[in-house]
């Protein structure tokens, strides 16, 4: 067996380390808001329920392992202190996963995600409409365990109020592990969920900034076919394909291939999605954009 001593290795082999071995790990999709009411949302995995009576949740923005910052979350209840946690079920997470993009102080990552503010009644920091539960909360307490890269701060959050999408109870008012199906993270890019397959992958968008559910044209966005999370890995491109590369890709023999037989748009959006599937987004968006 291998032994290792923390503090002997790289903070970051260190972390994959603790990624990989405690897991599955309940994700915290969190909403605050700074001194001027400017939204974040951010996810952290680093999380869970620490008490019953006073119901207790904690998360943990740890600070950055490649250069020692912290995260606008931690800087925004330090200024206000309440939170939005939202759980994270199958249905939204390659949304969630977007919103974990760094994007730049001040950008609503509700609005790039494609997620729906909802109104909190107690708290000022809205809660995430496609969430089955969140919880509406008082920040008690942070404790900071560092001042290194990569330490924690602790985050203890009272519930104030819990919101439940009804769709999730079974008939006798409980929780049904299948009907919420939560997703979980392990190590790396896996993640795992409590119905069906157990073990999937999901994309970080930490190489480059996505452009966001928010970018794409409204025909797209509005598509009553694809999901919430096909609109999210459209959102983790880049960029938007030019107008030579569509025109480009409308000339091509792949793209007469894949009309053929389709009668009307929303046969082409199920291509697009089964393109999705296959890994293929930049030419499921390509498709869609060309219609």
């Amino acid at each position: 067996m291998m032994i290792i001593e923390p503090n002997e290795i790289p903070v970051i082999k260190l972390q994959s380390l603790l990624a990989g071995s405690i897991a599955p790990r309940p994700i915290a999709l969190v909403s605050t808001i700074d001194s001027d009411g400017k939204v974040n949302l951010s996810p952290f995995s680093f999380f869970n329920s620490f008490s019953i009576n006073p119901p207790v949740l904690v998360f943990s923005p740890s600070r950055r392992v490649r250069n020692n910052s912290t995260k606008h979350t931690y800087e925004n209840i330090k200024s206000v202190a309440e939170a939005c946690i939202n759980v994270v079920n199958y249905n939204i997470v390659e949304q969630v996963s977007l919103s974990s993009t760094e994007y730049e102080k001040g950008v609503n990552e509700f609005v790039k995600a494609g997620l729906t503010e909802v109104k909190s009644m107690k708290i000022a920091p809205p809660g995430v409409l496609e969430s089955p539960v969140r919880f509406e909360c008082n920040v008690l307490n942070i404790i900071p365990l560092g001042n290194e890269a990569g330490a924690g701060n602790l985050v203890i959050c009272q519930i104030m109020l819990i919101h439940l999408q009804n769709e999730i109870l079974n008939e006798n008012g409980l929780i049904d592990p299948d009907k919420i199906d939560l997703v979980g993270r392990l190590g790396e890019d896996y993640y795992c969920r409590t119905s069906n397959n157990s073990k999937f992958v999901v994309k970080k968008p930490l190489a480059t900034c996505g452009i966001g559910v928010d970018s794409l044209p409204e025909r797209i966005k509005n598509s009553s076919i694809l999901t919430g999370n096909d609109l999210g890995k459209l959102g983790n491109l880049e960029k938007l394909p030019s107008k030579n590369e569509i025109e480009s890709f409308i000339d091509s023999p792949q793209y007469k291939e894949l009309i053929i037989n389709s009668l009307n748009n929303e046969s082409l959006h199920l291509k697009a999605q089964e393109l999705i599937i296959k890994g293929q987004t930049k030419k499921a968006l390509l498709l869609l954009m060309s219609i």
